[in-house]
């Protein structure tokens, strides 16, 4: 007898492996997935800017990047004591207006050229609800703490996030050609909009991504990868949720992690993640001895183990 629902993924047509460059962009969950790679030692670079929720906010830091836009003094501004930008996450904000912009400049510089190189992009979308700053009347990627009375809540559209969608992997194409895109919806509930409009809001998300990736023009170079379809079908149960009820736990991530390594990593690369794991957790290992002879030997095996491992994969560092 079954007491669960599996769905049904299709294995990559672009699996990753340890040749692959990876930039992962988006809510929470992309972080989730970018420490598992991060782990095994993939060429990972996750959110440059910061956490980012929503599609609009993920297409212009893409274009942002692409056009090597700078950041100018009228980007920021001052509220509660720090200089924030509207466009990325309050993680970057400064004391000091200088150290904000400089690095957020040098970020741009580096991020174009991880789009660039990059193999495979992983876009996590979190959320359809966007607040617009109505002075500015400009789309906003995080309020920064300012006062709500100074935004408009609003829901995008399906059609909004399709065009959104369609732009972000025209700038990405337009700098990579060659670039897969993975996209994916965060499985993280967005209950401080409501019950109902976080369940609207990942419907639209996902009945956007969908129309867009079946268009025949986009099927090559994309892929939908169902981390918030896997929450909620295969681990339909609160005992798979951290204590705020909202957040995955580490139980649930390291299932869709196991999923997402099924289907999206090429089985070539998986006697590597089995090495790399083993060094990882002997990296973890607290000897009750760190003078005896038996642990002066472990410690040589573990230092053989990792430069055998560097011979072939050069980049891989622990």
């Amino acid at each position: 007898m079954q007491f669960r629902t599996k769905i049904p993924i299709p294995k990559s047509n672009h699996a990753l492996d340890y040749n692959s460059k990876i930039v992962s962009l988006g809510s929470c969950f992309a972080v989730n997935m970018a420490e598992k790679l991060d782990y095994f030692k993939f060429q990972n670079s996750c959110n440059p800017f910061g956490i980012l929720f929503h599609p609009l906010a993920i297409e212009k830091i893409i274009d942002f990047s692409v056009s090597r836009r700078q950041f100018k003094e009228n980007d920021i501004f001052f509220h509660n004591e720090l200089w924030h930008c509207f466009d990325v996450h309050s993680d970057l904000s400064n004391s000091n207006k200088e150290d904000l912009l400089e690095p957020l400049n040098a970020i741009i510089k580096a991020t174009k050229q991880q789009l660039q190189e990059a193999s495979h992009i992983i876009i996590t979308y979190g959320t359809a609800w966007i607040y617009r700053n109505i002075e500015s009347d400009t789309i906003v990627a995080n309020c920064h703490k300012v006062p709500q009375k100074q935004f408009n809540k609003e829901l995008l559209s399906v059609d909004e996030i399709q065009e959104s969608i369609v732009r972000t992997i025209k700038f990405i194409h337009s700098l990579n050609p060659n670039c897969n895109i993975i996209f994916t919806i965060s499985p993280v509930r967005h209950i401080k909009d409501g019950f109902v409009e976080n369940q609207w809001s990942k419907a639209n998300l996902i009945s956007a991504v969908h129309t867009v990736l079946n268009a025949e023009n986009y099927k090559r170079d994309t892929e939908y990868f169902p981390s918030y379809e896997i929450m909620m079908d295969e681990l339909r149960d609160y005992r798979f949720y951290a204590e705020d009820m909202l957040h995955p736990n580490q139980v649930a991530i390291d299932y869709i992690w196991k999923r997402f390594k099924e289907t999206t990593i090429s089985e070539i690369a998986f006697s590597t993640m089995d090495e790399v794991e083993s060094i990882q957790k002997s990296l973890s290992h607290k000897p009750f001895n760190p003078d005896s002879k038996s642990h002066q030997q472990f410690l040589l095996k573990l230092q053989n183990k990792i430069e055998t491992l560097q011979k072939q994969f050069y980049q891989i560092q622990f």
